[in-house]
């Protein structure tokens, strides 16, 4: 079993009140093989809910106490990031999850880039802070745009 990023799996749970469905995750979630968290819903955020991006570094510097979770009109929204990552990842920890498919770009879920804290559409390298605190605990992140190969690749050598 699997963890995906709960848009990805076809929930409309993203800021905006959509999803951006993968349709073959969305067979695993159907099939049993994957579990659907949002770290941004589990943490108490609304749907829909203000756009956020983190200002001050990425995902670790969140956990570091060296950047923070805004939204667009500058509501501090970092402790609700934090919480949403600490219950999905309890989530995952309790069905021996050690990988999840993530939402490329998200100030949660990023695992490469996200966006640079400016509200301009500009993209920076960096995690979220749901990726920061799962590769904390060991969680293997997959991007949504490389899940194919690593998935493959896991199973021909054992993975879950």
């Amino acid at each position: 079993m699997i963890g995906i990023s709960s848009c990805l799996g076809g929930l409309c749970c993203r800021y905006d009140g959509q999803s951006k469905t993968i349709p073959e995750l969305s067979v695993l979630v159907e099939e049993g093989e994957a579990l659907l968290v949002c770290p941004e819903v589990l943490g108490g955020l609304p749907i829909p809910r203000e756009p956020a991006e983190i200002i001050g570094g990425d995902g670790y510097d969140v956990w570091q106490g060296n950047a923070k979770v805004m939204t667009i009109t500058g509501e501090d929204v970092t402790e609700a990031f934090k919480r949403g990552a600490v219950i999905a990842y309890e989530e995952l920890k309790n069905l021996n999850i050690s990988c999840i498919v993530m939402k490329e770009n998200s100030p949660s879920c990023g695992s490469r880039a996200i966006y640079d804290g400016s509200f301009s559409g500009n993209k920076k390298s960096g995690v979220g802070v749901a990726t920061a605190y799962f590769c904390q605990q060991g969680i293997d992140i997959v991007s949504e745009t490389n899940w194919k190969t690593v998935l493959k690749e896991n199973r021909q050598h054992g993975g879950n």
